[in-house]
C-alpha cells in the first residue's frame, strides 16, 4: 500500500481511498510513509507530505476532525512537525495549530485527570486513544515551549497511574480505562501506543522517568500478549490472568474471545497494531542530541549508526543481557577522533550504578539522571554501565504487593496446558484456550526489613529468547502459603479478585517459582500478603475535596471524582457488565459490625446506594458477597438487599418518594444480624432488615442504569463505639 497510497495521490493534495474522507485512517499511513522515507530516502515522500498538508490546511477549517481523529490528532502534528524539520516552511506550524485547536484538550485532560467528564462521549476514556493522546502535550510543548504541556505529560501519566496502574507499568483499559483492579486488562493496541508516546516524548523531554517506564511497559506487558512465535495475541492481558479460555468476562467492551490466544482475539485492530512495538522501541531506542551527539532512551542489545560532531561517522554496538543482567557495554567505532556529548539515561530503580570509559570510574553518577560525558571519543573506546539489581516490592490493589528485579515485574511461574480448540485457514495458526495444571492461589511471606533474604535469586545463561518462561535466565524463589479461599469467580475463568490483606493461612509453608511477566501467557503478578497477624478495622472517611480516589477499585463501568464528590459514569458505548452498572470498592476497610453514612444524589433513573461486609468482589454491579442498601428513583423505593451467589435478593423495602436531584445523607448501621437505614439525621429507621448471611467485609457503592454522585462518606467501627 506504500506504493500504491505514493501513486495515487489526488491533485488537491488528498490521499487514500476517494470515497472515505475521514481524517483519522490517514494518520497512521503518515506514520508508514516517515518510516518508509527515513529507510530508503524516496524523494516523492516529501513533495507528498507537503501537498497532502496544504490540503489539510484548507479543507480542515470546512471539515474538521471528528471522533477518532479528534481524539488522536496528536499522530498527525507529530509527523507535521517531522516535516517542518526537515524542510522549514512555515504553513506547517500553522497546521500544527489548527490541529491542535480542533483536538480534545487533551493538556486540560491529562492535567485534571477529566477522562470521565465528557458524559457519553467515550474517545476521552477509551484507552488506546489515552494511549495514542499521551504524547500529545509533549508534542505541543516542543511547538509552543509553553511549560503547562509538559507539566500536562507528567501529571497525565501520575493520574493515569494512580487510578489504572497496573503491575507491569501500563494502566487498564477494556477497552475503556477500568480502575486498579488485578482481574481488568489492557487491551494490546493500548500497550504499543503507550510504547509510542513515550517515544516520542522522550525524544522531546529530558526526563529519564519517560525511559523507565518505556522500559517496564515494553519488557513485560509487550511480550507477555503474544504467542512465543508470534502467531497468535490476546486481546486483553491481565495482571492476574490464571485462564484464557472463551467467554464472558464482564470488560466495557467483552469480547468472548478476547482472553482466548488466538490471531482472532478480540477487535481485528491488535493484530495488525501490535507489530510496532519491537520495530519502534528499536528504532526509538537511541536519539540523537541537538548539540550534535547521541542519547539512550532505552537499553537494548543492537547496533546504531549515526553521525555526531560535524559530520562524523559513528557506531556503536550496545552488548548486553539487560534487562536481564546488569551490565551493558557500548563498543565505539569511529571514521576519526570526535568531541560529542554522550547522554546516558540512569534509571530510577538502580541504587548504586557505575560508568567507566576505558576502565576508568566517572563521578557523579546517580541514580535517575541523565548523565551526560562530553568528551573527545576516540575509536574502539567502551562505555561501561552497571546498574545492579535489587529485588523490591511495588504496592498494588487490595494491598497486595508484585515484585520486581531492575525493570522486569516478576509473575508465578504457572505451568500451562495449552489446547488448540481450531486451526485457521493459514496453516500454523491457531486458538488455544490455557489453563494451570497446578495451584496457583498463593500468597507470600517476605520480610519486608530483609527483603534480599526474603527472595532467592537464579541465573542461567541467556537463551535466544529470553521471554520463554523454561528458559529464562532470571527466575526468583520465595516462601509462600496457598489461600483456599481464593478461587475462581464466579464465570469460571477470571480468577476472584485479590482477598483483602494481609492475610493469614494455616496451608503448609512453600517455595514457589517466579518467573518474568512478559515469559507467560498465564500468571499471578499481584500476590497477597502473608503475616501472623491481621487488623484492619480502623475508621475511614472520604470527601473527595481534593478529587482523588486512589483506595477506590472498581468494577464494571467507570467512576470520577468532580467538584468535590464521587461519581458513577454514564456506560453509553459498553456492552459488557458496564452497560448498565457498577461497583466502586474502598480497599483498606474490613469491618463487621459497622455504621456507614454518605451524601447521595442519585440522578433520575435506575438505582444507586452503598455496599457493605463486601466480599469475593468480581466485574459487574451485583458479582460480590454481601449487602445492599439504595434509594429507587423509578419505583420510590428504598431497599436492602443481599448479593449471594450471583443474585440479587430483597431483603426489605419501602416506598419513598426520591427527588432525582435531592441530596439525602444515607446512613446504615449494621450490628450482628441487624441493619436498620436512617435517613437525613432522623432518629428512627427508615426501614430494617434482619439477615446473618455475611458477618464482615469492605465497603462500596453501586450505581445501576444510573448516574449518582457520592459524599461525606464516614465509616466508623460500631464494636468501639459505646
Amino acid at each position: 500500500w506504500i506504493k500504491w497510497t505514493l501513486e495515487n495521490q489526488q491533485a488537491n493534495g488528498f490521499i487514500g481511498p476517494a470515497n472515505m474522507k475521514d481524517w483519522w485512517p490517514r494518520m497512521p499511513m503518515l506514520y508508514a510513509l516517515k518510516s518508509y522515507y527515513e529507510a530508503t530516502g524516496d524523494k516523492r515522500v516529501i513533495p507528498f507530505f507537503n501537498k497532502y498538508f496544504k490540503y489539510q490546511l484548507k479543507n480542515l477549517p470546512l471539515d474538521p476532525l471528528r471522533e477518532w481523529s479528534k481524539s488522536r490528532a496528536g499522530d498527525n502534528i507529530e509527523i507535521v512537525l517531522w516535516l517542518y524539520n526537515v524542510t522549514g516552511e512555515d504553513y506547517l506550524l500553522e497546521l500544527a495549530d489548527l490541529l491542535k485547536d480542533q483536538a480534545y484538550p487533551w493538556k486540560d485532560i491529562f492535567s485534571n485527570n477529566l477522562f470521565y467528564h465528557f458524559g457519553d462521549d467515550f474517545h476521552t476514556k477509551h484507552a488506546v486513544s489515552v494511549g495514542q493522546a499521551l504524547k500529545f502535550p509533549a508534542l505541543y510543548y516542543q511547538r509552543s515551549g509553553d511549560t503547562s504541556y509538559k507539566k500536562a505529560f507528567f501529571k497525565g501519566i501520575e493520574n493515569l497511574v494512580r487510578d489504572h496502574g497496573q503491575s507491569s507499568g501500563i494502566v487498564s483499559g477494556t477497552e475503556f480505562l477500568a480502575g486498579k483492579s488485578s482481574i481488568q486488562g489492557v487491551e494490546t493496541c493500548t500497550v504499543v501506543e503507550w510504547m509510542q508516546s513515550l517515544e516520542t516524548a522522550a525524544r522531546i523531554i529530558e526526563d529519564p522517568s519517560i525511559g523507565d517506564r518505556l522500559e517496564k511497559i515494553a519488557f513485560n506487558t509487550l511480550p507477555a500478549q503474544y504467542s512465543r512465535d508470534l502467531k497468535e495475541h490476546l486481546y486483553y492481558t491481565l495482571p492476574n490472568q490464571v485462564q484464557c479460555k472463551y467467554g464472558q468476562n464482564g470488560f466495557d467492551e467483552d469480547y468472548p474471545e478476547g482472553l482466548l490466544l488466538s490471531p482472532y482475539s478480540g477487535m481485528g485492530c491488535c493484530r495488525y497494531n501490535m507489530h510496532m512495538g519491537w520495530p519502534y522501541f528499536v528504532k526509538n531506542s537511541w536519539a540523537a542530541t541537538p548539540d550534535k551527539g547521541l542519547a539512550i532512551i532505552a537499553y537494548a542489545p543492537v547496533e546504531v549508526n549515526a553521525v555526531v560532531a560535524d559530520n562524523v561517522a559513528i557506531k556503536i554496538l550496545e552488548e548486553t543481557d539487560y534487562p536481564f543482567g546488569e551490565q551493558i557495554k557500548l563498543k565505539i567505532s569511529l571514521s576519526k577522533s570526535a568531541a560529542f556529548p554522550l547522554k546516558l539515561r540512569i534509571p530510577a530503580w538502580c541504587k548504586a550504578p557505575s560508568i567507566s570509559i576505558n576502565g576508568k570510574i566517572q563521578k557523579g553518577i546517580t541514580s535517575g539522571i541523565i548523565a551526560t560525558i562530553n568528551r573527545q571519543w576516540k575509536d574502539k573506546d567502551v562505555v561501561v554501565l552497571n546498574f545492579p539489581m535489587e529485588v523490591k516490592i511495588s504496592p498494588q490493589v487490595h494491598n497486595s504487593v508484585s515484585i520486581e528485579r531492575g525493570p522486569i515485574v516478576y509473575a508465578l511461574q504457572m505451568d500451562a496446558k495449552y489446547v488448540s480448540t481450531k486451526e485457521h485457514s493459514v496453516k500454523g495458526f491457531h486458538d488455544y484456550e490455557i489453563s494451570p495444571t497446578k495451584p496457583w492461589n498463593y500468597g507470600l511471606i517476605f520480610d519486608r526489613k530483609n527483603m534480599q533474604k526474603s527472595f532467592t535469586v537464579v541465573k542461567s545463561i541467556m537463551p535466544e529468547n529470553p521471554f520463554v518462561q523454561k528458559t529464562s535466565p532470571v527466575k526468583i524463589k520465595v516462601k509462600a502459603q496457598k489461600i483456599k479461599e481464593w478461587t475462581l469467580a464466579y464465570n469460571g475463568i477470571s480468577a476472584f479478585d485479590i482477598p483483602f490483606g494481609p492475610l493469614t493461612s494455616n496451608e503448609p509453608i512453600e517455595e514457589i517459582t517466579l518467573a518474568p511477566f512478559g515469559s507467560e501467557n498465564i500468571r499471578i503478578s499481584n500476590f497477597p500478603q502473608i503475616r501472623s497477624s491481621v487488623e484492619v478495622n480502623k475508621p475511614f472517611t472520604a470527601n473527595f475535596d481534593d478529587n482523588n480516589m486512589e483506595s477506590w477499585v472498581w468494577y464494571g463501568g467507570g467512576w470520577f471524582t468532580k467538584d468535590g464528590s464521587i461519581h458513577a459514569s454514564s456506560n453509553k458505548g459498553s456492552w459488557g457488565a458496564g452497560i448498565h452498572g457498577s461497583k466502586v470498592i474502598e480497599s483498606s476497610v474490613n469491618l463487621a459490625d459497622l455504621i456507614f453514612e454518605t451524601d447521595i444524589i442519585t440522578g433520575n433513573k435506575g438505582n444507586a446506594g452503598i455496599i457493605f461486609r463486601v466480599t469475593n468482589p468480581a466485574i459487574g454491579a451485583d458479582l460480590y458477597e454481601g449487602y445492599y442498601v439504595g434509594l429507587n428513583p423509578a419505583q420510590n423505593i428504598i431497599e436492602i438487599g443481599k448479593a449471594a451467589k450471583q443474585k440479587y435478593i430483597l431483603l426489605a423495602s419501602s416506598s419513598f418518594k426520591v427527588e432525582p436531584e435531592k441530596k439525602y445523607k444515607l446512613k446504615v448501621e449494621a450490628k450482628g444480624s441487624d441493619i436498620r437505614v436512617f435517613l437525613n439525621d432522623e432518629k428512627d429507621p427508615v426501614l430494617k432488615a434482619n439477615d446473618n448471611q455475611f458477618s464482615k467485609g469492605t465497603i462500596g457503592l453501586r450505581s445501576y442504569d444510573a448516574l449518582p454522585s457520592y459524599d461525606n462518606i464516614r465509616i466508623k467501627n460500631l464494636d468501639k463505639i459505646k
